[in-house]
């Protein structure tokens, strides 16, 4: 491989180390990295809790895992701390950490990746802040500790993939929290993984299907032929070859647009529903604010997907784990149309089973430019029903989505209201410290 011809940067991915239950023990005056402390959603809406974070020691000892581990994986010791998320804090926390970034880097050279990872491209700047790019990132992680008493890892690397893997597997056993990749150490430091799903992008459905074509390591994967890897996995072959080198050519100052936009949203219910009536209920919900929110973007869609998951206890009991669905219909940002669609979907596949999550999408957006009559209906009728929709949107943009509500989210199983108040799907909290 000739990498003389790649894009040689300087590129930091930056990781908040352990991020929410770091925040939650600095706001008590402990340390980040010794303290054991987990942050638990609330019990009522996943099966018993679900922990979003774990401080490192609290993982070490009890061997929990954020966003696997449950209420019922914790262990009855009185030295852990168990707190509710508050996500208002942690974005507040995000935007502080990105801009210290920018005291280091332009507005365009950092890219908040994640709420606890960022990707400065150090390019044209790092040498204003020390000797060497490993040098100014003990300058950056120094700065954030030193400010906001959060510890931070860092990758380093040539371009954003180097930084990544440097990140996600050397720089948690450095004792600086630091990895580094460079061209230079590619067989060094990516060939010799062999557990190929610690690689970012590279998930346990991708691996499968490399062993299949017998590569088990990114070793082997490296040395494959990259037309036969393109030929059998299409365009992701090609690109986990290039990682399996080393290789990214991205540029993160470049505005890249999405071919295709979806607006939708999920949720896990605050319980296992039975009830036809009420199931239906959350998903007229979560199709009108699907609706509200293409109206806000002056967006129709084309298409509604459905996803709805059954209860732990179905899945348990050998249950398929749910079922997805898809309907076309005539362009639309109209609630009552999208519900019906919806509550179509779901008559048409569900057969009585617990139901515990639930995912709305839309597809095939196009742009509203007009309103599409409907020749069998009035048209002052229309028009007013349209004029309705936007004074709704009008007052929700002001007062929030909680002061006007259709009367079905006010019975038994509606969801609406609670959500309204809650922030990535958990509690806010209070962002004042």
């Amino acid at each position: 491989m000739d990498y003389s011809k790649e894009p040689h940067g300087v590129f930091f991915l930056i990781d908040n180390k352990s991020f929410y239950a770091s925040v939650e023990a600095t706001l008590r005056g402990l340390n980040p990295l010794k303290e054991l402390l987990v942050v638990m959603s609330e019990a009522e809406n996943t099966n018993g809790g679900l922990i979003l974070a774990t401080s490192p020691m609290a993982k070490k000892i009890f061997h929990l895992k954020a966003n696997v581990s449950r209420q019922r994986d914790l262990p009855e010791d009185p030295r852990l701390i168990v707190v509710p998320p508050r996500m208002n804090l942690y974005i507040k926390r995000n935007l502080q950490i990105n801009s210290i970034f920018r005291e280091f880097a332009a507005e365009r050279d950092v890219w908040p990746y994640s709420i606890d990872e960022s990707i400065l491209d150090m390019t044209h700047s790092w040498r204003l802040f020390g000797n060497s790019p490993r040098e100014v990132a003990r300058v950056i992680q120094k700065t954030i500790r030193k400010r906001l008493g959060l510890y931070t890892t860092v990758g380093i690397g040539d371009n954003p993939v180097q930084a990544k893997i440097a990140l996600d597997i050397y720089a948690k056993h450095d004792p600086q929290l630091m990895g580094e990749i460079h061209y230079e150490t590619v067989p060094e430091k990516i060939w010799s993984i062999s557990n190929m799903t610690d690689v970012w992008s590279i998930a346990k459905r991708t691996e499968k299907r490399l062993n299949r074509l017998g590569i088990h390591s990114m070793y082997e994967l490296a040395h494959s032929n990259p037309f036969y890897l393109k030929e059998e996995l299409g365009l992701i072959g090609e690109q986990i070859f290039a990682i399996a080198w080393g290789i990214d050519r991205t540029k993160i100052s470049d505005n890249i647009a999405p071919k295709s936009h979806s607006i939708g949203n999920s949720q896990v219910l605050p319980r296992d529903y039975f009830n036809k009536y009420e199931i239906e209920t959350v998903i007229k919900e979560m199709g009108q604010q699907v609706a509200s929110r293409l109206r806000h973007h002056h967006k129709q869609a084309g298409c509604f997907f459905l996803g709805v998951g059954y209860s732990y206890a179905s899945s348990e009991e050998g249950e398929r784990g749910g079922f997805n669905i898809s309907g076309k219909i005539n362009h639309t940002d109209n609630d009552q149309e999208i519900a019906d669609l919806l509550v179509y979907l779901f008559e048409s596949q569900w057969q009585g089973q617990p139901v515990r999550n639930l995912s709305v999408y839309s597809s095939k957006l196009i742009d509203k430019t007009s309103q599409q009559l409907n020749i069998f209906l009035p048209v002052q009728q229309q028009c007013k029903d349209e004029d309705k929709l936007k004074v709704v949107d009008e007052i929700r943009s002001k007062y929030g989505f909680q002061a006007l509500v259709y009367a079905n989210s006010l019975q038994k199983g509606g969801t609406a209201i609670t959500r309204s108040t809650l922030v990535g799907g958990h509690n806010g909290g209070n962002a004042y410290e």
